[in-house]
């Protein structure tokens, strides 16, 4: 993890990649319940018997949205912040999902500080680049903008 001591120091990293987090499962429990949780309960993600016979690769995939749900667990794993009081959700920019992410699959995001502007009177929005990697994949699950707002 990365810790930076104040603003300052975040906005001197823009353009730098912070960190990687660990591998994180998204297994056909955490599927049911994403799925049970946003009333998206189309059979490509909850049932197994279908998938096996009619997706590619023979697995149910995870929601798109899940995988970008983990956000703030990649982002918060490879990022302090000293002095912090809390942090908002500004929003999202440019989220494209680039493969299905079947069950059992590993994530994990690589978090780069891609802009940082100061918002008065105590605060600073921060733009993070998140790519969402697929353990053994070829391409991303997910790359998105996300926008933070830390108040100290």
């Amino acid at each position: 993890m990365r810790v930076f001591s104040d603003f300052s120091e975040i906005k001197s990293a823009v353009g730098t990649e912070i960190g990687v987090s660990d591998w994180v499962e998204v297994s056909q429990a955490r599927i049911n319940q994403f799925a049970e949780a946003t009333c998206d309960e189309q059979w490509i993600h909850v049932d197994q018997e279908r998938a096996a016979k009619e997706m590619p690769g023979g697995k149910t995939i995870a929601h798109g949205l899940l995988s970008l749900a983990l956000a703030p667990l990649f982002i918060r794993s490879v990022i302090g912040l000293k002095g912090l009081r809390n942090t908002l959700n500004y929003g999202a920019d440019r989220i494209r999902y680039l493969a299905p992410v079947p069950a059992g699959s590993k994530l994990r995001g690589r978090v780069t500080v891609a802009e940082a502007e100061d918002v008065p009177p105590d605060g600073l929005r921060v733009n993070y680049h998140l790519v969402i990697e697929i353990d053994g994949g070829k391409k991303p699950a997910c790359i998105a903008e996300l926008i933070a707002l830390h108040y100290r």
